[in-house]
This record gives C-alpha cells, sequence and structure tokens, in this order.
C-alpha cells in the first residue's frame, strides 16, 4: 500500500503537467471524435491528437507573427494568416473552414458546374454544416492560450480563423483515425517533395520509416494513439508532417511512462 501511494505521489503531477501543457484539452479532442465515429478513443490517441493540433496551429501563428513583425506590427489581423500560408503550403490545412470565413472569400477562385454556370458560395458550402465548422468556438480558449504562449496577441476576427481552423483540422485528423482503425491500416499513403526550380528531384527513400504506421495493430474497437500518428500521414506532408508525429509520439511516451 506504501508503495502504491508513493508511484501516485510520483507519476501524478508529472502526468498532469505534461497534458495541462497542451492547450487543447483531452477532453474537448475526444468530443471531437464523437462527432465523427462512436469508436472508444484512448488516452494515448486524445493526447496524441491534442499534441499534433498544437504542432500546426503554432506553425500558423510563427509564420503569421513573422509577416506581423515585417509591418511592426505586434498584434496578429488575418492578412497574417493569408501570409503565413502563402509562404508555407504545408500549413494550408482546415481548407473546409476556408469557405466559411470572409478572411478567405476572395481568394478561393470561381468553380462553374458542367453548364458554365457560376457556382455561388453557398452551394459550394453544401446543405450541412461540417461538424468541424459548427463545433469551432470550442477551440476559442486553446487557440488564446497558445497565442499567449507564443507572445503574441490577434485580432477577433484572427481568433475565430484559427479556431476554425483547428476545429476543421482535427475533425478531419479524428475521422482519419477511425478509417485507419476501421481499414486495419493507411490504405491510401504518398508522399510529397518539395523542390526548387531548375533543380532536380531528390531520389525516393527506399525505406520511408513513415510506412511503419500503414499497417496496424490493435482491436477495431479503439482509436490509438498510432491511429493518429497514422492519420497524420494523410494530412499532413514535408517537415511539419514528421514534427507533429515526433512530438505526439514524444508526448504518448511521456504520458505512458508516468
Amino acid at each position: 500500500m506504501t508503495r502504491q501511494l508513493l508511484r501516485a505521489e510520483r507519476s501524478g503531477p508529472q502526468t498532469a503537467s505534461v497534458v495541462t501543457d497542451l492547450p487543447f484539452k483531452p477532453q474537448l479532442v475526444k468530443a471531437v471524435f464523437r462527432d465523427v465515429t462512436s469508436l472508444h478513443v484512448s488516452r494515448p490517441a486524445a493526447w496524441a491528437a491534442a499534441s499534433v493540433t498544437r504542432t500546426v496551429l503554432t506553425e500558423i501563428i510563427d509564420g503569421a507573427r513573422s509577416a506581423a513583425v515585417e509591418e511592426a506590427r505586434t498584434r496578429l489581423i488575418p492578412k497574417d494568416l493569408i501570409s503565413a500560408i502563402d509562404r508555407n503550403v504545408e500549413v494550408e490545412v482546415g481548407s473546409a473552414w476556408y469557405l466559411h470565413s470572409p478572411t478567405f472569400h476572395g481568394l478561393m477562385g470561381e468553380v462553374r458546374n458542367a453548364d458554365g454556370a457560376l457556382v455561388s458560395l453557398r452551394e459550394r458550402r453544401g446543405t450541412r454544416t461540417p461538424s468541424g465548422v459548427a463545433g469551432a468556438h470550442r477551440f476559442e480558449a486553446g487557440v488564446r492560450r497558445l497565442l499567449g504562449s507564443r507572445g503574441v496577441r490577434a485580432v477577433p476576427a484572427m481568433v475565430r480563423d484559427l479556431d476554425g481552423i483547428a476545429s476543421v483540422f482535427l475533425t478531419a485528423l479524428a475521422r482519419d483515425a477511425a478509417k485507419v482503425v476501421r481499414e486495419g491500416g493507411v490504405k491510401r499513403f504518398g508522399t510529397v517533395s518539395l523542390v526548387v526550380a531548375a533543380e532536380p528531384a531528390p531520389a525516393p527513400l527506399l525505406k520511408d520509416p513513415l510506412l511503419v504506421l500503414s499497417t496496424r495493430r490493435g482491436d477495431g474497437r479503439t482509436v490509438g494513439g498510432d491511429d493518429v500518428l497514422a492519420a497524420v500521414t494523410m494530412q499532413l506532408f514535408g517537415d511539419l508532417r514528421q514534427r507533429a508525429i515526433t512530438e505526439a509520439a514524444e508526448m504518448t511516451r511521456n504520458t505512458s511512462a508516468n
């Protein structure tokens, strides 16, 4: 009994400190998963998904902050978000949000149907609002915490866009993680390489370590941490994907060890 109490006293605060560092709480992550799947979501899966979302939003915020600094501003505005995406194609995530944000309305381009008629924005949005858009308001507290941790502030419109991107991205991540469970692994896997014009493309890797995630082990009723990491390979690419996987894997190792 004494040994158990000592172990609890030693591991409890460490585990709590790791999880409280996440701006998007595991309880919120599980709520998003419940929107898209009836599968059970393990704690490592929730921690991994929260970590990945933090990594993606941090990259976007840092890019927007750099754009603001160039104009000697201390508060982020929607224009900075567009600059961040223009400069780094890896952070162009949560695209379903773009149709619902005034920030992106002028950048989406025209869409025409088979008859050549212009498709209105309302028609392009569809008759049903995606769950990630409907639940975007849930992410405001986490977004503000993340902004504070990066030493910046943002106008309400910028916070709204970061809310939406986080919600839509995490919803898509949850949906793909559930698909990994149902299909027993990643059935669609590819890589994207960024190359410089006039330079030869890099040779493909003979053994991509990310392919390890393409084969699933475990029961078919629970979304695990590795399922989330496998879903990351479907949602992200490039250095951002690798960093998101590395940080999420480290998060699950730390919490599991404690």
